[in-house]
């Protein structure tokens, strides 16, 4: 814990959290479009900020804790744009990103997901803590930084390691591969396994631990070795325009064609029960956050003194926040839609499931952090639901339908984005002792700096590169893969198709995992299967789940080998060591992640880094690099000596 009195929220740290915030959103922001995926960018933030404050004369953890707070920011901003606003380009509404709505979806977004978060700190963080494997990630880095020894060095070590892993892999040098897998038809039975060779993943399940790390992989397995085999062996030769599209493709590409276009929206199906299963089971944690909160606004309006390290934002001003940053958004659907009976609804879908998502969101980020977070597949589920309600208003034939859909989707989106990021920098900021509501406030700060320039670098990657389907003009043009599926979601209900059976389907599934569980859990069994895990197994490829399950194997048997028991601060000592290598592999990755996309975008081309072919050593390389990695974590976790306390914390 940090001492007493120790600064926060200062003007240098502000400076440069916002600084780094916009950098890390505009590199997010061309990966995203490029790659489909986007960096986790609090831990980058806290080693470059311990770094640069050292520089001018050394920085409190709590100060280091503030600037990371707000600089993660860049990522979940540039995930909410990027995943929904594209789609308003891909539909031919817009030729170009409008400065005005960008920062108005995107800020008021980003700013609504700090709000909605504010009362799930108690529930997840305090009351019943969920893991946030970033969050307790980058407090270890913060913890490492402001006490150099053995810790440190661990944590550069792992830094390294993985980022020279990176550096290696497709998007940098390509000597390796970033994922190994192998497919093929054995009768008629279609075969496909895969793991990607992530360090950050192996890190990932490390942190969360096995039971997570089964949960996921088995819903993968459901969705990989199962769904998609019987798919492609019963239903394809009924489905014309799917089998016209797969004809020819190798085993893998009809893997991948099935899981896209049908298998995915099983777990869009399971998302949308556990979301709403979720919201139910955690309502009376809610409801205590939400009256505990109010709670704690009274006594300190009466002079009460409450603790700097539980002192939320106040709870009567995130009403008032609510209402005015509320109705700029009412007007922005009235400018769309021009009925009010419409703009109005759509305002209540856009607050009541900014409300649930965010919640989910921040329920997933607990469990398997905010870098595997599927915000996408909640987008989903958002702009199916305000589709249905909008047919319904508006009709199937509507020319504004889908656009209206994206835009509640994109609030939300960021919202739910901003929201996980939020709870997982709490989680770090409880670890080291900061005050939340500074957290809160700088979160904010950080979310609309980087909604400030979102719309200007958009338009520069869309006249360089373009986005979407390749044309005459962008050969190579950014593929924006979510945002080409929320397009094709949207569309799909007014005037298109959508898989209904298979998100029917998909919400069966939840519906027995969740039963499932409630079995579990009334025998009293250890082992748990929380549905909105398994729904992201079965909604992310499987070679992304492959990694994080042997993270959390490996974190089992460090764990076996010292027989904690049920000894929790036992527990904790032994992970520690362990903890930290993979919060390095985690660091190490992202921050040579985010340094390559420099050179890519200054260059123009994906190829700039890429070493000659002859260099190129293909998935053998990187398997043997991955399982060096895994050794290595259960080697540093297995010297931890279960004896020893752990050591004094400022």
């Amino acid at each position: 814990m940090s001492k007493p009195g120790t600064r926060q929220l200062t003007f240098r740290a502000v400076l440069l959290s916002v600084a780094l915030a916009v950098v890390l959103a505009a590199a997010n922001a061309y990966l995203g479009l490029f790659a489909g995926l986007t960096i986790a960018t609090a831990i980058p933030a806290a080693v470059v900020s311990m770094g640069i404050l050292r520089l001018l004369g050394g920085g409190s953890i709590l100060e280091n804790n503030i600037v990371q707070t707000g600089a993660s920011a860049g990522s979940s901003i540039a995930a909410g744009v990027i995943f929904t606003l594209p789609a308003l380009v891909i539909l031919g509404y817009w030729q170009d990103f409008r400065y005005s709505w960008v920062l108005a979806i995107a800020g008021l977004g980003g700013l609504l997901g700090v709000l909605f978060s504010v009362p799930l700190r108690r529930s997840m963080i305090v009351e019943e803590p969920l893991p946030f494997p970033e969050g307790k990630a980058a407090a270890e880095v913060l913890k490492a930084g402001e006490n150099p020894g053995p810790g440190l060095n661990i944590l550069a070590l792992a830094g390294a390691l993985g980022a020279l892993i990176k550096l290696s892999a497709e998007s940098g040098m390509r000597v390796i591969t970033d994922s190994a897998a192998a497919s093929g038809f054995i009768g008629k039975y279609l075969g496909y396994i895969g793991a990607n060779l992530s360090p950050a993943l192996l890190g990932v399940g490390y942190i969360v631990g096995l039971n997570v790390g089964i949960v996921v992989v088995s819903g993968a397995i459901l969705s990989w070795n199962i769904a998609i085999p019987l798919y492609d062996m019963f239903l394809l030769n009924g489905d014309p325009e799917l089998a016209a599209k797969v004809a020819g493709e190798s085993a893998s590409g009809v893997a991948y064609a099935i899981w896209s276009a049908r298998i995915r929206y099983l777990g869009v199906g399971a998302m949308l029960i556990g979301g709403v299963w979720t919201l139910f089971s955690l309502r009376k944690s809610l409801a205590s956050g939400i009256s505990s909160g109010l709670a704690a606004t009274r006594q300190q309006s009466g002079g009460a003194v409450t603790a700097e390290t539980d002192r939320d934002l106040p709870m009567q001003w995130m009403l008032v926040a609510l209402v005015l940053f509320t109705l700029p958004l009412l007007a922005l659907y009235q400018a769309i839609v021009g009925q009010w009976h419409v703009s109005i609804p759509m305002t209540a879908i856009m607050i009541v499931a900014g409300f649930l998502f965010v919640s989910v969101s921040a329920y997933l980020a607990g469990l398997i952090g905010s870098s595997n977070n599927p915000v996408s597949g909640i987008t989903i589920s958002t702009i199916l639901f305000a589709s249905v309600v909008l047919v319904v208003l508006l009709g199937r034939d509507s020319p504004i339908g889908a656009v209206a859909a994206i835009m509640i989707g994109a609030v939300v989106c960021c919202a739910a984005a901003v929201g996980g990021d939020n709870l997982q920098d709490l989680k770090a900021g409880y670890l080291v002792g900061a005050t939340p509501w500074k957290q809160q406030l700088m979160l904010a700060i950080g979310a609309f700096s980087c909604a400030l320039i979102m719309a200007p670098v958009l338009n520069l990657l869309a006249t360089a590169y373009g986005i979407g389907e390749p044309t005459p003009e962008h050969s190579k043009s950014l593929a924006a893969p979510q945002a080409m599926l929320m397009a094709s979601v949207a569309k799909g209900l007014f005037g298109g198709k959508l898989p209904w059976g298979m998100i029917g389907a998909g919400a069966g599934i939840g519906a027995a995992i969740i039963a499932l569980d409630e079995w579990l859990k009334s025998r009293g069994a250890k082992f748990r299967v929380p549905v909105l895990a398994a729904a992201i197994g079965i909604y992310l490829p499987l070679e992304l789940m492959v990694p994080i399950f042997l993270g959390g194997l490996i974190s089992y048997l460090v764990e076996r080998k010292h027989k904690a028991g049920g000894d929790e601060s036992l527990r904790e000592r032994i992970h520690r060591p362990g903890t930290l290598f993979a919060a390095g592999l985690i660091t190490g990755e992202a921050l040579m992640g985010i340094g390559i996309a420099v050179p890519i975008v200054a260059a123009g081309s994906a190829d700039v880094l890429a070493l000659p072919a002859d260099w190129h050593l293909g998935q053998w390389a990187g398997l043997v690099l991955l399982a060096v990695v895994g050794g290595l974590l259960y080697r540093v976790g297995a010297k931890a000596d279960r004896r020893t306390p752990p050591a004094e914390e400022t």
